[in-house]
């Protein structure tokens, strides 16, 4: 049997996206699924890479979001403006310090969790918008499964032929 062109088995894993439930972040899915293309594809090498790290970076704006608002109940102004730039600081630190870690070392995914949570909380998405576990929750899950579609991608639609 002829496999599909990769943008059909694309466009139809996309068309499912729609049928997110729980107003979970569906577009969490496309950064992970386009960051597992631009590191060379679903290779089993590549899928041990990002799906470790995703996480950690959805953990580190999960922490930032945390500390902010922590630090809102007994800053202002600019000592608030302050504690924001250390709590970010440390943590972003923190977070990229762990890319020395050799199974860890993909950074780029970590800042696609960390991107993916920032766009969940603040966009008031996951089935309890603004609630920062709940959307550390929604980001990670649907991060995960974005170089699965990758996977899916490649393994059930013809290889593209360059012009």
């Amino acid at each position: 049997m002829k496999k599909p062109p990769a943008e059909v088995v694309a466009s139809l894993l996309a068309v499912t996206t729609l049928l997110t439930p729980y107003h979970l972040p569906p577009w969490a899915i496309f950064i992970s699924w386009a960051g597992t293309f631009a590191m060379g594809g679903p290779s089993k090498e590549n899928l041990k890479r990002i799906w470790p790290v995703m996480p950690i970076g959805s953990l580190a704006a999960f922490l930032i979001v945390l500390g902010f608002n922590e630090a809102a109940r007994h800053f202002t102004g600019n000592a608030f403006l302050f504690a924001q730039m250390v709590i970010l600081f440390t943590l972003n630190g923190s977070m990229m310090l762990l890319g020395r870690i050799r199974s860890l070392s993909f950074i780029p995914g970590m800042f696609f969790g960390f991107a993916t949570y920032f766009a969940t909380i603040f966009g008031g998405f996951s089935p309890v918008p603004n609630s920062p576990f709940v959307c550390l929750l929604a980001a990670i899950g649907m991060n995960a499964i974005g170089p699965l579609y990758a996977w899916i991608t490649v393994n059930f639609s013809a290889p593209h032929a360059a012009h």
